[in-house]
């Protein structure tokens, strides 16, 4: 047993040397990588780190932080109630909104790429508007208004649907609905460009080897072929859906305002907003964000574990 403890540590002490030799003969290497990992550490690194140590602290910004262990956290799960609807409404969102979104961005992109050029070019840019076109969703708050001049109350009260018009966007039965449509809408375009891409980039050529090789149909075409020559961009693709799901926060502050009518539009990202700069309460903010960071962790891990069965 003492003489494998010793060939193993032997082993790990050439390793580090290996490692060591490789790191000097490729100085220039790291010494051009050394303005992105600096800015990198700066600007995504060191605000996570310095979020997570904020979260054991009472801190007001006017105050030098003050330790406090773990009772940012009891009371946001214990005592803060209104944390625990923002919970609620982001999962509900996340759960409906991310993967319904994700498949149809796949969906349309599949479809559009069967597309001649032109056509598909048109459509690409059509999809993607929305993702970038700002404040576009304010729209809605147009289409919703609560008075008969809105044209969704105008359209009901036409066809005789409704007598009366209704309050969507103050009405705590609609708020959170009609978000998530405006959401789903606005989230199309983000792995739509990721997945027309991809599939502009599988090889033609796999397809012949797969008709020879026994692939009857395009569901088989798509799940045997498409889907693993698509890895990255699925990656990419479900990882800005879980970033959109989770980080859901203007839309319904603009349309249900903030606060919204009993917090019936709340999310995890307003309520640290609410506190973060409204109440300077930075302490318990980055508890907040310290918790939503995990959840998207681990939501990550787990869509990532089902990517790597497509096409297995």
């Amino acid at each position: 047993m003492k003489d494998y403890f010793n060939k193993y540590i032997e082993l790990r002490r050439h390793n580090i040397q290996v490692a060591v030799r490789k790191a000097k003969s490729r100085k220039m290497c790291y010494l051009f990588l050394a303005p992105y990992a600096i800015l990198f550490t700066m600007f995504f690194v060191f605000p996570v780190v310095a979020s997570i140590y904020y979260s054991f602290t009472y801190y007001n910004i006017l105050e030098p932080p003050r330790f406090i262990g773990l009772r940012n956290y009891i009371n946001l799960i214990l005592q803060d109630d209104i944390f625990l609807i923002g919970v609620k409404n982001t999962m509900l969102i996340a759960v409906i909104t991310g993967p319904l979104g994700y498949i149809l961005s796949f969906l349309f992109a599949w479809l559009i790429n069967e597309l001649p050029r032109w056509i598909r070019s048109i459509a690409v840019i059509v999809f993607y508007a929305p993702s970038i076109a700002g404040n576009c969703y304010v729209i809605f708050s147009v289409f919703f208004r609560g008075d008969a001049y809105g044209y969704v109350n105008a359209l009901l009260m036409n066809v005789g649907i409704i007598d009366t018009p209704k309050l969507w966007l103050i009405d705590p039965n609609y708020m959170l609905p009609i978000c998530m449509i405006v959401i789903l809408w606005m989230s199309l375009g983000t792995g739509f460009l990721s997945f027309v891409a991809g599939l502009q980039g599988v090889d033609r050529a796999q397809f012949e080897a797969g008709y020879m090789d026994g692939v009857k149909n395009r569901w088989q075409e798509l799940w045997y072929i498409t889907l693993p020559n698509m890895k990255p961009m699925l990656m990419f693709g479900a990882v800005m859906s879980i970033t959109q799901a989770f980080g859901v926060a203007d839309v319904t502050m603009a349309l249900c305002g903030y606060p919204s009518t009993d917090y019936a539009a709340r999310t995890i990202v307003t309520h640290l907003f609410d506190y973060g700069f409204s109440r300077f309460e930075m302490g318990y903010a980055c508890a907040i964000a310290t918790i939503l960071f995990l959840m998207m962790i681990l939501c990550n891990k787990a869509i990532q574990s089902l990517l790597r069965r497509v096409g297995t």
